[in-house]
């Protein structure tokens, strides 16, 4: 038990920090997406903002040679014709996308040469003196000095006042954005290790913290084990949780198997008790007969002999009940089976009457619905003064057998005792005419077999009580 409670530790951890490293890898990446995401857009607008300034300067008609264009790393700008040619660059900017950057001479703004077709402004997108609204955006790389990195680009077109048509593409740097997505990563995968660590011993410490109460569980379990004290209980936490509940459970467990161990040690105990007397009366009679055949009591002999038959046949039955032996499921019709048990029953001291029988099956075992219907009206035999009374009913669901006679009755506190095996209340008369108090036992077990119930409805009324068929 110890072993598996470890073992239940290691797996919460284990699952614990699985979990965590998930969702961590999940939102980890789902961040860097989003930096990487906003760092390129503000660089695209940054670029977007460069190329129009330049647009801008371009539309007003100032020259491309005088153009004010920014220098540095920072901003790469390039002004391009619509044929391709380099009409304007940054003054350290080399290269574009592999591409030598290299100015050309051009005309002054306005002296450009034009195409008479493109006379319809309808088919450029912008007019003259205008910056296209509509910039676009891309990755490139840009060569500033020596150096060579990576940019985003944005393109837009413009015309000056005389029509003449320029692309002006400028760049912003992604080093930024490249620095901070490796920052906000390095930071991730040192801290991604440790916070799984955390996570794994704050688990072990607060799994081992609550299976505790189960350890102490374990160890009072081996202990009732190892004593056989049936009486011990294992500690409740009190914590109102499931180990509390187990706890309990585990208490009313050990509560029910000690009951019926002493049931079933008081149970061998009466039945010893019970057994000893009609032996010991045999033996002496045998005993007696074989030293003096002329003093044997024959009659007497097989009375006990009849009578350890049927205690051993009690005996017998009980213990098939104990073990759970399911009745049969044969259909069985009451008011047939009381009819068939009065009329076998020819020697009794004050013969049964036979009251209302309704016609009404039951789903049982035959032979154990008899032996309940005997021991009734045996029962009823030795307490009647001058009548027995057996009836059959049907109410609802339900088929109702009653065995009533005109005897004192039993107590009220003493209603649900009767039932108990090895119980006489009339200790006072002899067990030969007593009996040895196994056969309301046995007759509401067999009834509780039978999905159904036995109990005194009035001082000399037994009501067995069955569901239908």
């Amino acid at each position: 038990m110890r072993r598996v409670i470890g073992k239940v530790r290691v797996r919460a951890a284990l699952g614990a920090s699985l979990v965590v490293a998930v969702a961590l890898v999940a939102a980890g990446t789902a961040l860097l997406l989003v930096l990487k995401n906003n760092l390129v857009g503000q660089a695209d607008l940054q670029a977007e903002n460069t190329a129009r300034e330049v647009a801008t300067q371009i539309a007003t008609g100032k020259p491309y040679a005088k153009l004010d264009l920014p220098d540095g790393d920072d901003r790469p700008v390039v002004v391009l014709s619509e044929d391709g040619r380099v009409l304007a660059a940054g003054e350290d900017l080399r290269a574009v996308d592999g591409k030598a950057v290299t100015a050309q001479q051009a005309p002054p703004a306005g002296q450009q040469p034009r195409d008479p077709d493109d006379d319809d402004d309808d088919d450029r997108g912008t007019k003259p003196g205008e910056v296209k609204d509509k910039a676009r955006h891309s990755g490139g790389t840009a060569t500033v000095g020596h150096r060579t990195a990576d940019y985003r680009f944005a393109t837009v077109e413009a015309e000056d006042t005389q029509g003449g048509k320029a692309v002006v593409r400028a760049g912003a740097p992604l080093a930024a954005e490249r620095e901070a997505v490796g920052s906000v990563r390095t930071a991730m995968l040192i801290g991604l290790p440790c916070l799984l660590l955390v996570v794994a011993g704050v688990t072990w410490l607060v799994t081992r913290r609550a299976l505790r109460p189960v350890e102490g569980i374990r160890r009072e379990m081996a202990a009732i084990t190892a004593s056989t004290d049936l009486s011990r209980r294992v500690p409740e936490p009190g914590s109102r949780d499931e180990i509390d509940r187990l706890a309990r459970t585990t208490n009313e467990t050990l509560g029910a198997l000690q009951e019926s161990v002493e049931r079933q040690r008081r149970f061998v105990a009466d039945a010893s008790h019970e057994l000893r007397s009609p032996i010991a009366s045999l033996r002496t009679q045998l005993e007696v007969g074989i030293a003096h055949p002329e003093l044997l009591d024959a009659p007497g002999a097989v009375e006990d002999a009849v009578r350890l038959q049927n205690l051993a046949a009690d005996l017998l039955l009980l213990a098939r009940l104990d073990a759970g032996e399911r009745p049969a499921d044969a259909r069985i019709d009451l008011a047939a089976l009381v009819r068939e048990e009065v009329s076998q029953r020819v020697g009794d001291r004050i013969a049964v009457e036979v009251g209302e029988l309704a016609g009404v099956e039951v789903a049982g075992s035959r032979g154990q619905l008899g032996r309940v219907l005997g021991n009734l009206l045996d029962n009823a035999q030795r307490h009647a003064r001058e009548s027995v009374r057996a009836t059959v009913a049907r109410e609802g669901e339900w088929a109702v057998l009653r065995v009533e006679d005109d005897g004192p009755g039993v107590p009220p506190e003493e209603r649900e005792r009767i039932f108990e095996r090895f119980v006489r209340l009339d200790d006072a008369r002899s067990r030969d005419d007593g009996g040895a108090g196994l056969g309301l036992a046995i007759a509401r077990d067999v009834a509780e077999r039978h999905g159904g119930t036995l109990a005194v409805r009035t001082g000399s009324v037994f009501e067995l009580r069955l569901p239908r068929a």
